[in-house]
C-alpha cells in the first residue's frame, strides 16, 4: 500500500501530523463522523499538504490510539490498525467501516458530542442529525414511524384513483396496513400522512416560480407565474408537473416526415428530478419545502436534505452514486405505481435523457447536481437557450406568446394561445387550450391533445380532470368511442 494512494479521495481520509494524546478530541472526532457515516481512513504522520513526516513512536502511538477509542467511544466502532513503512519512516493506519450501530459518540473532558463527515471535515452533529443518526442505528426511517393522526380522520381519493389507475384494481382497505400507511393501533405512518388528500404535515409543500430573466435580483416582480402547492405527495407531484408543462416550451422543426420536437427541458429529467425531492427529501427538516424556479436559461429544483452518505454530490461521478431510499415506504409506493422505476439510480436516468436530447442537437449539453449540508440542487439546461430552430433564435429560451415558431403546426387557427374568456382564473393556461379544442373537436383523444398543446400525456390528464372538476367539460360514451362534451 502506498500512503499517496488515499491522498485526494477528500472525504475518505483524514491527516494528522502527529497523535494529539492531551487532546484526543482533534482526532477522535474523525473516528466517530466515519464510523456514522460511509466509514474512512485516519493517516498518522503525513501532513496537511501531503508530505509524508513519519512519527518517532509508530507503536506506542498504535497501542495509544486503541485504547483511546475503547475507552472514550460508546458504542466502540470497528476498526483496524496496522502499521505502515515508507520512505525509512514509520506511520500508523486506522481503517474505520461504516457502523451499523449510530450514533457513535466521543467522551472526553465530559463532553459527549456525535460527529458526522460533510465534505472533507467532521463536524458535530446537530439535533436533527442526531435524530437521522438514532434512526440509522435503530434500522428505521422517517417515513415508517408513527405519526399522529388516524387514519379515520383522513381521505385518500387520489391515492385510491391513482392506485386504480395503474394497477387496474381498487386499493383496498388492508392495503394501508401492506403498505405501511397505518398501525395496528389505527396511527397513521409518516408516510400515510403525507399521502392523504389533505396532508397534516405542513411542511410538504412545493413552491414553483417562473422567473423573468436569469435571477431573482427583483424579487416577485419579476416573476413572470408563481403557485404554492401542498396536500398529498401523488397532488404534489401532478400539480408540479402540470406548472413545469404550462411555463416551459417545445420548439420544432419540420422534416420531410413530419416534424421533431425540441423541448426546453427533457420530461424524463424534470419528472425524475421532481420525484426525487419529494420521496428523497428530509422530512425532519421542519420549515422547508421543495422549490422549483425556472429561469430563461435554467431550471433548479431544490431539495431539503444533503447526501445520506454525507458527500458533496459534485465531487463524486454522478453516473456512479448508488441510489439510497431516505424514505423506503414512500419510495416503495411511488414504484408501485409506476411513478418512479424500481431499479437504477435517478442521476443517471436525468444524465441520459439530456445525452439523448443533445445528440439530436449536435452539442453536449449536461445537467449539474450539487450538494450542502442541507440542501440538495438539480440545475437542468434549458437546451433551446439561444438557440436556433427554423432560423428563429430563442434569446431566452423561450418564445412569445403570439409566436407561431412555438405553436404545433396542427393547433385550429382561431384557437386562442392564452384563453381566458369565461374560464375560472384558477385553471392552468394547458387546461384552458384545451377547453376551446375540446370545444371545436369532442372527439380529441389524449395523444392528440398532448400533440397538439405540446405537453405530455400526463399534463393533459391532469388538466382534463381540472376541467370534469370545474363541470366545464364531461365525457359522453365509453372511452373508446365517445367523446368530450362542453358543459358551458
Amino acid at each position: 500500500m502506498n500512503l499517496n494512494d488515499y491522498i485526494g479521495e477528500a472525504t475518505a481520509y483524514d491527516k494528522k501530523l502527529m497523535l494529539e494524546r492531551k487532546d484526543p478530541t482533534s482526532w477522535l472526532k474523525s473516528v466517530s463522523a466515519f464510523a456514522n457515516t460511509q466509514g474512512g481512513r485516519l493517516l498518522f504522520g503525513v501532513a496537511n499538504d501531503g508530505s509524508l513526516a513519519g512519527l518517532a513512536d509508530a507503536q506506542g502511538d498504535a497501542e495509544f490510539i486503541s485504547e483511546a477509542i475503547k475507552a472514550q467511544m460508546d458504542p466502540v466502532p470497528e476498526i483496524s490498525l496496522s502499521l505502515h513503512e515508507e520512505d525509512g519512516k514509520q506511520f500508523v493506519v486506522v481503517e474505520i467501516k461504516a457502523g451499523e450501530e449510530t450514533p457513535y459518540y466521543t467522551f472526553v473532558k465530559g463532553h459527549r458530542d456525535a460527529f458526522i463527515r460533510i465534505g472533507n471535515e467532521s463536524v458535530k452533529a446537530n439535533a436533527i442529525q442526531l435524530k437521522r443518526l438514532v434512526l440509522k442505528g435503530s434500522h428505521l426511517s422517517w417515513d415508517g414511524l408513527p405519526s399522529r393522526w388516524r387514519l379515520s380522520d383522513f381521505s385518500f381519493e387520489v391515492l385510491r384513483a391513482t392506485y386504480f389507475e395503474k394497477r387496474r384494481k381498487s386499493f383496498e382497505d388492508s392495503d394501508f396496513a401492506s403498505f405501511d400507511l397505518v398501525g395496528e393501533d389505527g396511527l397513521l405512518s409518516n408516510a400515510g400522512a403525507l399521502l392523504a388528500d389533505r396532508s397534516p404535515v405542513r411542511h410538504s409543500r412545493v413552491f414553483c416560480t417562473r422567473w423573468k430573466g436569469l435571477t431573482k435580483a427583483h424579487g416577485l416582480m419579476e416573476a413572470l407565474a408563481d403557485r404554492e402547492f401542498s396536500g398529498g405527495l401523488i397532488s404534489l407531484f401532478r400539480n408540479t408537473m402540470e406548472f413545469i408543462e404550462s411555463n416551459t416550451k417545445i420548439m420544432w422543426r419540420k422534416t420531410g416526415a413530419g416534424r421533431i420536437n425540441y423541448p426546453e427541458y427533457p420530461e424524463r429529467a424534470y419528472e425524475e428530478g421532481l420525484v426525487n425531492a419529494l420521496i428523497h427529501r428530509d422530512y425532519l427538516e421542519l420549515g422547508s419545502e421543495v422549490h422549483v424556479d425556472i429561469y430563461d436559461d435554467r431550471m433548479e429544483i431544490t431539495s431539503p436534505g444533503g447526501m445520506p452518505s454525507g458527500h458533496c454530490v459534485q465531487e463524486l461521478d454522478a453516473r456512479q452514486v448508488t441510489s439510497k431510499r431516505r424514505n423506503p415506504v414512500i419510495a416503495d409506493l411511488f414504484q408501485r405505481l409506476d411513478l418512479m422505476e424500481r431499479r437504477g439510480s435517478g442521476f443517471k436516468k436525468i444524465l441520459d435523457a439530456y445525452a439523448f436530447e443533445s445528440e439530436k442537437r449536435g452539442e453536449t449539453v449536461e445537467p449539474r447536481f450539487e450538494s450542502t449540508q442541507t440542501d440538495f440542487f438539480l440545475i437542468l439546461p434549458n437546451l433551446n437557450y439561444g438557440r436556433k430552430i427554423n432560423g428563429v433564435e430563442s434569446s431566452s429560451g423561450r418564445f412569445d406568446a403570439d409566436s407561431t415558431q412555438n405553436l404545433p403546426v396542427n393547433l385550429p387557427e382561431n384557437l386562442p394561445v392564452n384563453p381566458s374568456v369565461n374560464l375560472p382564473v384558477e385553471l392552468s393556461t394547458t387546461a384552458k387550450k384545451i377547453y376551446h379544442l375540446l370545444k371545436e373537436d369532442g372527439k380529441y383523444t389524449y395523444d392528440r391533445l398532448s400533440e397538439a398543446v405540446g405537453v405530455t400525456r400526463e399534463t393533459v390528464r391532469v388538466s382534463i380532470r381540472s376541467l370534469v372538476e370545474a363541470n366545464l367539460i364531461r365525457r359522453v360514451g365509453p372511452d373508446k368511442t365517445g367523446h368530450w362534451e362542453v358543459v358551458k
